[in-house]
């Protein structure tokens, strides 16, 4: 009898639960809107971070992230292969590089860059320089003296493809090596940081210029999902370290890696929240204002219900009872046109091309794809109905207390 009444009452007056029912679905479609395009914007920032060389994880030398030099390389590259081959599931890709401070340098300029020795086949697998190429010709394994560089840094040496490019950095020895190579491709990144930094060589290359032998740098590691949270990495890391068995190596998941993106993802999420709470507060004030309008005009109508006999906690569960339908209704709709919205956007994306060099500057990518997480929505879902429901029990108690006295004199 209570849903019954409690149905037909949110109806007797519909302008007023319109009102509240926009006020409710305005709120819910935000909160999903807003955080789809969060959710997106951090998961193509943690994707550039990754392309950009990271992958999921990484294996080195226990003493290279604090000194990157060469006598800090992995020599036992044949145990590492068997123990990847082994522990990495179906979908996952690996590489081999060789990673070194340098010295470039031509006719008009020299500066630092970080060169990278390269698999060019494994390598297109797991990061961006497969996909980056703008000019020119991608890597082959077989390539003896041949060079990528970036767009910057092409501008920035005044040079172009064809022309030779100097290498210098320390061997293994410690002593001074150098190389000459041939530009065969620019490639571009997000970032123009990135296109100034590194060069490309074959991994073959790198390692004789630095009379390295079958030594090498680091194993990068890309997992075929994404993860959000880092618990697969975590996991796959310590499987990878227990499987090696060999303190001089060590396997760090891209949260160790990038420590300024997990602490970014996890400023977002609390600001994604904090958001959720603001949305709530005015839909919760508007909720309470409605509902103890709509109780006062029919201040009559419960007095009468108590002369009846109905009692007390029975007039604060019809009144509840209205608020969830309400809510019910307004999170139902809301939850469809903020659907709608993420899919409108999310074959083309956002383009925030016109804001490229802020977006640059703070690692947004250009185009930005919204997506929709299953955990916000039942957040969201949840804040709503939860803490609408809550603060409906007082408008809810206000008319238990009326008496049918009281109820009669009211003019």
């Amino acid at each position: 009898m209570l849903v019954r009444l409690a149905w037909r009452n949110i109806w007797r007056n519909p302008r007023r639960t319109l009102v509240i029912l926009l006020a409710v679905i305005i709120g819910v479609w935000s909160m999903i809107f807003l955080g789809a395009i969060l959710r997106g914007m951090e998961a193509e920032m943690l994707r550039n971070a990754m392309s950009n060389l990271t992958g999921s994880l990484q294996i080195h030398h226990r003493a290279y992230r604090d000194d990157p030099v060469v006598e800090n390389s992995m020599a036992d590259r044949d145990k590492l292969d068997r123990v990847l081959g082994i522990s990495l599931g179906q979908g996952a890709h690996w590489t081999r590089r060789v990673r070194v401070m340098a010295v470039a340098s031509n006719a008009r300029h020299s500066g630092g860059v970080t060169l990278v020795g390269i698999e060019p086949e494994k390598e297109a697998r797991i990061s961006f320089i497969g996909s980056a190429m703008t000019a020119g010709r991608y890597l082959e394994s077989g390539d003896k003296n041949q060079i990528l560089v970036g767009r910057a840094f092409l501008a920035t040496f005044n040079t172009k493809i064809g022309h030779k490019l100097i290498l210098m950095s320390q061997d293994i020895h410690k002593e001074m090596a150098s190389k000459a190579f041939r530009i065969v491709g620019v490639f571009s990144a997000e970032s123009e940081a990135v296109e100034k930094q590194f060069v490309f060589v074959p991994l073959s290359q790198a390692a004789g210029m630095l009379k390295m032998g079958e030594s090498i740098s680091e194993i990068s590691i890309l997992l075929p999902d994404l993860d959000m949270t880092g618990t697969q990495e975590t996991h796959m890391a310590l499987k990878l370290t227990a499987a090696i068995a060999d303190d001089t190596y060590c396997v760090e998941t891209w949260q160790q890696l990038l420590p300024m993106m997990k602490a970014y993802l996890e400023m977002s999420g609390f600001f994604l929240y904090v958001w959720y709470g603001v949305v709530f507060v005015a839909m919760g004030f508007g909720i309470v204002n409605t509902t103890l309008m709509a109780i006062f005009e029919r201040m009559r109508e419960f007095g009468l219900m108590k002369a009846l006999g109905m009692r007390p906690l029975q007039v604060v569960k019809g009144v509840v009872a209205e608020a969830f339908f309400l809510l019910v209704l307004g999170i139902s709709v809301g939850n469809i046109l903020g659907f709608l919205s993420v899919a409108a956007i999310a074959r083309n994306g956002i383009d925030l091309s016109v804001l490229a060099a802020g977006a640059q500057m703070w690692g947004i990518p250009r185009k930005l794809y919204p997506e929709i997480w299953v955990q916000d929505l039942v957040v969201a879902g949840l804040v709503v109905l939860v803490l609408g429901v809550l603060v409906s029990v007082y408008p809810a108690v206000k008319a238990a207390r009326f008496t049918p006295t009281q109820a009669m004199m009211k003019n």
